[in-house]
């Protein structure tokens, strides 16, 4: 089994930052910091042969951003509050425009957005959480020229989607579970069945992930200060070691997607944890020896 570890990035900490994904166009990173509403842009960089990223921009949502994708038009996709919205390139947030929003329960419990990934096909799932993360409130959906449909009810936090290299896998977690599910996935139609337990965790809970060229599971684990990589039989193949113990997500970067990035948070972090973990928050980064699968952007036209 391997042992990495990563290394802290340039850019400044963020309360809850999560969902990186390479912009292929733009040759950029994106990622969200989600209370704050904040859509951040940065180039990557490799002065002395260490990756490293450098802020270009920052977009700035009047509601919480679980996640930001990219669009085939070159738009960004923002699953924001509890809405799908819709930014035309090089347009003030002011103008994004509503795709779709999930019918809510009458139950008085405000959720949000949270995880979300487009599939090989260029259909988007997201899926939603209560704010307080009263079990069972959130679901997950998938949002496609035909409209919204419900894939999954009952689940508590929506996190961690990510396809094997032919498509005919989903991998899911539900965090609060403490393992990562994979579920038989139909490419041509978006639907899935047949769900099982992929990976079990053995401390902190599985929050976001991504998968590699070769079909390995890279998933951040939230209170464990690492990511996990596992085999697509479910073996553990490497540790990531990450200076922080809330691990958010991951996902390979740059022009050979060579680059694992993860994100990290300082939400839920005692005050005496925060002072031992200065870069809690941060982007960092790693060379793991694997490659990414190419992203696909969301298939607006």
């Amino acid at each position: 089994m391997q042992h990495l570890r990563a290394v802290p990035c340039s850019p400044l900490p963020g309360r809850l930052t999560e969902g990186p994904v390479w912009d292929t166009r733009r040759q950029e990173l994106l990622w969200v910091d989600i209370p704050d509403g904040l859509v951040h842009r940065a180039a990557l960089t490799h002065e002395d042969a260490r990756p490293d990223l450098v802020a270009v921009a920052t977009l700035r949502f009047d509601r919480p951003v679980g996640a930001v994708l990219t669009c085939a038009s070159g738009a960004l996709l923002a699953a924001a509050g509890t809405s799908f919205l819709r930014l035309a390139e090089d347009r003030p947030v002011a103008e994004a425009v509503e795709l779709a929003a999930p019918v809510l329960p009458r139950d008085g419990l405000p959720r949000r957005m949270n995880d979300a990934a487009v599939d090989p096909a260029g259909r988007l799932l997201a899926g939603t959480m209560a704010y307080d993360e009263t079990p069972g409130a959130g679901a997950l959906y998938r949002l496609d020229a035909t409209g919204l449909v419900t894939l999954l009810d009952s689940v508590t936090i929506s996190n961690g989607l990510g396809w094997s290299p032919d498509g005919t896998r989903l991998y899911y977690a539900d965090s609060p579970t403490g393992r990562v599910d994979v579920f038989a996935y139909d490419p041509e139609n978006g639907t899935l069945h047949d769900r099982r337990p992929f990976a079990v965790l053995d401390r902190g809970v599985p929050d976001g992930l991504t998968v590699d060229a070769e079909g390995r599971v890279w998933v951040a684990v939230w209170g464990g200060g690492e990511v996990l990589a596992f085999t697509p039989e479910g073996t553990l193949h490497a540790r990531v070691e990450v200076a922080a113990s809330h691990v958010t997500s991951c996902a390979f970067a740059g022009p050979d997607l060579d680059v694992l990035v993860i994100t990290t948070a300082t939400e839920g972090l005692p005050e005496d944890r925060r002072r031992a973990e200065p870069d809690a928050g941060r982007l960092f980064v790693c060379r793991p020896g694997a490659t990414g699968l190419p992203t696909v952007p969301y298939a607006d036209r």
